[in-house]
């Protein structure tokens, strides 16, 4: 099956990785024991995960620190052997890692440096279009597009190491998209940037899925990363799957509340208790009202027949709170 072929880019069925690793006592008697005999651990980072992403989804690949997120990408790009289970991208078995199916993705991590430290953005580029074959005419046009989206300018006449943390990553971004790749792995990559970098990096990968149709995972700690980009979102925590579906199905599940916002008339510390739970509100004069979902309708009604309402809002949970909450659950 190739690439061009392939109907669900990618398939991942019963994935597991198990690192044996080496444990011992501190102390040098315990370090000179370990020289003739050493003692062992199985970690399963990774373990029997199944799922399916079609062609141009973009879906948000969450967990806490340790959940096996960088593990399973790095399987799924090829980087590791699986200790079982199978998986299929764009009709390829990525651990294969033939020629095809390296033209065909990339693997952007946002904690790595795939750049020349010392030589312009503009040379490594050179060095990718060598590496991947591309054509001088597909070279000069692609790299049209990225500088039209990502406004690199002059910043890839610059050596690496001169470059801001957001440059360096608009450069990285650039290089990894050069080939015009299908799917893309993104871990992390707006992690460390200032809130307009990654407002910036954000809006160049929905322009680029957009226009490109490629298949984006994407892992970010950022959930505006992920409200911004992902309508789906798997989330895997101790290296097993526990979640797979919609953020709006998510939030109706772990936080089936609303969040009402009152602000009365000549009143800036008012009692609504009896309306809803009370919670903390960063808007002086605004208060905050926790009611069931489905109890938001009426509530809201006796709020306006019954107070001097001057503005009132209903609100979801923030997403930050509902995806805490969905962790702390599995």
């Amino acid at each position: 099956m190739t690439a061009s072929t392939e109907s669900v880019p990618i398939v991942v069925e019963n994935l597991s990785k198990t690192y044996r690793v080496p444990v011992r006592e501190g102390g040098f008697a315990a370090a000179v024991y370990s020289f003739f005999k050493r003692t062992y651990r199985d970690v399963k980072a990774v373990q029997d995960v199944s799922f399916r992403i079609g062609r141009g989804e973009v879906v948000g690949f969450l967990g806490p620190n340790g959940a096996g997120k960088t593990t399973t990408l790095k399987m799924l790009s090829g980087l590791l052997h699986p200790t079982s289970g199978r998986a299929s991208v764009l009709g390829y078995t990525p651990w294969q890692r033939s020629n095809e199916y390296l033209r065909a993705i990339t693997l952007v991590m946002g904690q790595r440096n795939r750049l020349s430290w010392d030589v312009p953005a503009a040379d490594s580029f050179l060095l990718n279009k060598a590496i991947y074959r591309i054509g001088d005419e597909d070279y000069k046009r692609t790299l049209s597009e990225l500088d039209e989206l990502l406004e690199l300018g002059p910043i890839t006449r610059k050596p690496v190491r001169n470059l801001s943390l957001g440059e360096r990553m608009k450069c990285e971004l650039a290089a990894a998209l050069l080939h015009r790749p299908q799917v893309l792995f993104l871990d992390e990559p707006t992690i460390g940037l200032d809130l307009g970098a990654q407002a910036r990096i954000r809006a160049f990968l929905r322009e680029y899925n957009l226009r490109s149709g490629a298949t984006i995972i994407l892992t970010s700690h950022y959930m505006a990363d992920v409200t911004a980009l992902c309508e789906r979102i798997i989330i895997i925590h101790h290296g097993c799957l526990k979640y797979d579906g919609g953020l709006s199905d998510l939030s109706r599940r772990i936080a089936p509340y609303k969040l009402i916002g009152v602000v009365l008339k000549d009143c800036t510390a008012c009692d609504l208790s009896a309306y809803g739970t009370m919670v903390p509100s960063e808007q002086d004069g605004k208060v905050l009202l926790q009611v069931k979902a489905d109890e938001a309708p009426s509530i809201t009604a006796r709020l306006l027949a019954e107070q001097p309402v001057q503005d009132l809002t209903v609100e979801d949970p923030p997403i930050e709170d509902v995806i805490k909450g969905a962790f702390q659950e599995v």
